[in-house]
């Protein structure tokens, strides 16, 4: 089995959102961790741990993400980490798989699937080998008790419930090491 690392300056992880039951409000966590135990010739047997530091979320609005970072929200101080840790992948095609594990946030814990998408391997500008991944799920906010709403005079509520996720990520196999000549 090929040793994979994680190439954080290709990865990301997404999320949009209603407001206000109309609008698309979109963000993005900064800081990513993958642990990947990734097998290239039987992707099903591989497994990963997804870190994301809750600190990093933006929304490109100052005064929005202050908010998602206290405790109405993700509460950044007390639970520093979002995690995903895989507990099955299932192959559904050549280059489509369900991951599926389970997701903490706020010390709860839920199943989630990850509707995922390899995207291809090929050779690196450095040697070795780039392999990329596309994954993404909904997951209903109030399952992990992000519950913070207003009504709307109209009827509705200011923030939906259905988050979407979008994760891609690039992994890196070094080249392997020429043999030692033989005399």
């Amino acid at each position: 089995m090929t040793e994979w690392t994680l190439d954080a300056a290709h990865a990301n992880v997404e999320f949009s959102i209603k407001h206000m039951m109309i609008t698309t409000i979109r963000g993005r966590f900064q800081e990513l961790a993958l642990e990947v135990d990734f097998d290239d010739q039987a992707p099903e047997r591989s497994s990963v741990v997804a870190r994301i530091a809750t600190a990093s979320i933006t929304t490109n609005e100052e005064r929005r993400d202050g908010h998602l970072k206290g405790p109405d929200f993700l509460d950044t101080e007390k639970y520093p980490e979002l995690l995903f840790r895989s507990t099955s992948i299932a192959k559904i095609s050549d280059r489509s798989y369900e991951i599926t594990g389970d997701l903490t946030i706020k010390d709860q814990t839920h199943p989630v699937v990850l509707n995922t998408e390899l995207l291809g391997t090929v050779p690196g500008l450095q040697g070795g080998l780039l392999t990329a991944v596309s994954a993404d799920t909904r997951i209903s906010r109030n399952d992990w008790g992000l519950a913070w709403n207003v009504a709307l005079e109209t009827g509705g509520w200011l923030v939906g419930d259905e988050i979407t996720i979008h994760i891609e990520f690039e992994l890196m196999a070094a080249a392997p090491e020429p043999a030692a000549a033989t005399a």
